[in-house]
């Protein structure tokens, strides 16, 4: 028995020492292929070492027909460069052999988008620096469980500007909501809203604010991963039934009570893209004396559920909302937005009304490179 035990021991060391080495050779692992390669003149290279594979194209955000093959050289790396790109932060991935989705296993740099992750770069110049850590002061950024009135709870991101956390002063305070399939991590993620409002706020474009990051699917408590619900894939979800509307005046009393915050009108602002801006604008006009600034992106305007109370006599509402007439009302979609003639009829219906707020038009579709966009420009304009 003895040696059996002393057998078994030593068996478990060797097992435990050939682990380590495993676990650890990460420690010192150089990578020979370099992937994507970023140059100074706007080109970037992509490589994937593949000897086996028949076929490899890339897909990225910046390629206009979709995918593009790769040529494959000598020694099995398969490689592609692409003509000059404009400043952007792009996400990319590979298809080898027909099988999609593949990651870059030289560049650690992904983000998530519902339920579909991307490698991603960034290359020089404006828009893209704005996108990227710089040498600059940096806020923090929290992740926070609010407590509701049912006994459940729910997470949010809190991103608060350098210095709050040594200082007495109060803020004003941005909503900033996500849109169909996203959750509180959205705009962090693929919105590099923390990055964005470090560098604006350093570069004095925009004032020191606050921006709390909501979940909008009332289906789940947080972002997947970060809750009791288990490893659930993330899907298209999302909350038009009335629920988040009338949730969020206990979002906004619990953020005053928590945060340093100029509790008025004039000190707020709400925002969303997509689902979020359907949000944003039912939730300006529910509570009109809550925010004196709305950013509508991309926003999903006539797609509430039929027969919700919140949603209906919307004239009369916004009758109410613009008689006290916000600071700013904003609007901003891409002229290929599967939503651009129902943001055009929402126009039709303020002008009509008589009511003003600003417009802006760009290029693309309903993708997160307007997004990014768009929060870039609303950020500069509020709570001047």
């Amino acid at each position: 028995m003895r040696e059996c035990r002393v057998l078994i021991i030593t068996m478990l060391c060797l097992m435990m020492g050939a682990m380590s080495g495993v676990a650890q050779q990460n420690l010192w692992h150089t990578a020979g292929v370099v992937s994507p390669e970023v140059m100074d003149d706007g080109t970037v290279t992509f490589r994937l070492y593949a000897p086996e594979a028949q076929s490899v194209a890339l897909v990225g955000d910046f390629v206009a027909d979709g995918s593009v093959a790769m040529v494959r050289c000598e020694d099995g790396v398969w490689e592609y460069t692409t003509p000059q790109l404009a400043s952007e932060l792009y996400t990319y991935s590979f298809v080898v052999d027909g099988m999609r989705d593949v990651h870059d296993p030289q560049n650690v740099y992904m983000m998530r988008d519902v339920g579909t992750q991307m490698n991603y770069f960034i290359t020089p110049g404006t828009p893209g620096s704005l996108y990227a850590a710089q040498h600059v002061p940096h806020g923090t950024v929290s992740r926070v469980w609010m407590p509701l009135e049912d006994g459940r709870s729910r997470r949010m991101v809190v991103y608060t500007p350098a210095g709050y956390e040594d200082g007495k002063g109060r803020y004003p305070v941005l909503y900033l909501l996500h849109g169909m399939g996203g959750d509180e991590e959205a705009w962090l993620a693929t919105g590099r809203l923390a990055e964005i409002m470090d560098n604006l706020i350093a570069a004095g474009s925009a004032e020191e604010m606050i921006v709390v990051m909501t979940n909008g699917c009332m289906r789940h408590d947080a972002a997947p991963g970060y809750s009791d619900e288990g490893m659930w894939r993330p899907y298209m979800s999302g909350s038009m039934d009335g629920t988040f509307e009338q949730m969020f005046e206990e979002v906004v009393s619990w953020v005053d009570d928590h945060y340093r915050t100029k509790a008025q009108r004039a000190m707020r602002a709400i925002a969303g893209l997509s689902m979020g801006g359907f949000h944003a604008m039912q939730i300006s006009k529910i509570y009109p004396t809550m925010f004196d600034y709305v950013g509508l992106f991309s926003a999903a305007i006539f797609r509430g559920e039929e027969g919700v109370e919140l949603y209906a006599d919307l004239e009369a509402k916004l009758a109410v909302q613009f008689s006290r007439a916000p600071q700013l009302y904003w609007i901003a979609i891409g002229r290929d937005d599967f939503l651009y003639d129902e943001n055009v009829r929402y126009r039709e219906l303020l002008d009509r009304m008589g009511y003003d707020y600003e417009y802006y038009e760009s290029e693309g579709g309903h993708t997160w490179r307007n997004w990014r966009v768009y929060i870039s420009v609303f950020a500069q304009m509020l709570f001047k």
